[in-house]
């Protein structure tokens, strides 16, 4: 999947001179985390986040009164804390790429560009959406997890004994684990009516299956 289909095109854009009473005003009745900031020929110039705005604003401990704080409030504008070094994205550019681009930079949403023009925004939100519906969590079904060793064709055995039972595959992932070079964890989920079926049929097949946590997973090991 690319950042085309799952940005944000209903953009909410600001100018450098909004200030921050307006910015957080705008964040609260749009429902929304950050503020994109363009220049009057609508070139992105900025970006704010409702966490910039809390952090710039006035402690309640100050002694001004509440009409020199809102004095003092409008005055400050947004280019003065808006991020100025953005990093951005094309519509293009796949979810995982765009998920490491923001757990590499620490940064929860990312513009999106196309020919140099702003064409969206993609936040961590949007990518945990992404991530829940391919692994099919936001259907009722078994999670199912098996240790594997990294050698071709052992996902085709596996998925064999799913086929010769009739039972549908709606998600399937894997990921090395750290403790265990060379092992990787498969998980799949099935649809939850075929889970019972599922187990007793991977089992019957060999295979060591696991469908809840456990601290030690020596024993599920292959060859074990």
């Amino acid at each position: 999947m690319y950042v085309g289909g799952v940005m944000q095109t209903n953009l909410v854009t600001i100018s450098p001179d909004t200030s921050l009473v307006e910015a957080r005003e705008i964040i609260s009745e749009k429902r929304i985390a950050h503020l994109l900031v363009v220049d009057k020929r609508e070139k992105l110039i900025g970006i704010v986040s409702d966490r910039d705005l809390k952090q710039n604003w006035a402690s309640q401990a100050t002694t001004l009164s509440s009409h020199e704080l809102n004095y003092l409030l409008e005055k400050l504008t947004i280019k003065m804390i808006m991020v100025k070094k953005i990093i951005t994205v094309s519509p293009a550019t796949t979810i995982e790429r765009a998920a490491h681009t923001m757990q590499t930079h620490r940064i929860s949403s990312l513009p999106v560009m196309e020919d140099q023009k702003l064409v969206g925004i993609i936040t961590t939100n949007d990518v945990m959406g992404v991530l829940l519906q391919a692994i099919g969590i936001d259907r009722e079904s078994t999670r199912i997890s098996i240790l594997a060793e990294d050698r071709i064709g052992y996902l085709a055995e596996l998925a064999h004994t799913f086929k010769e039972h009739q039972i549908n595959i709606r998600s399937v992932f894997s990921r090395p684990e750290k403790r265990f070079p060379g092992i990787y964890r498969f998980v799949f989920r099935v649809p939850a009516v075929d889970g019972e079926k599922a187990i007793l049929a991977l089992k019957k097949n060999g295979f060591k299956v696991f469908t809840e946590y456990h601290s030690d997973i020596t024993p599920f090991l292959p060859g074990k």
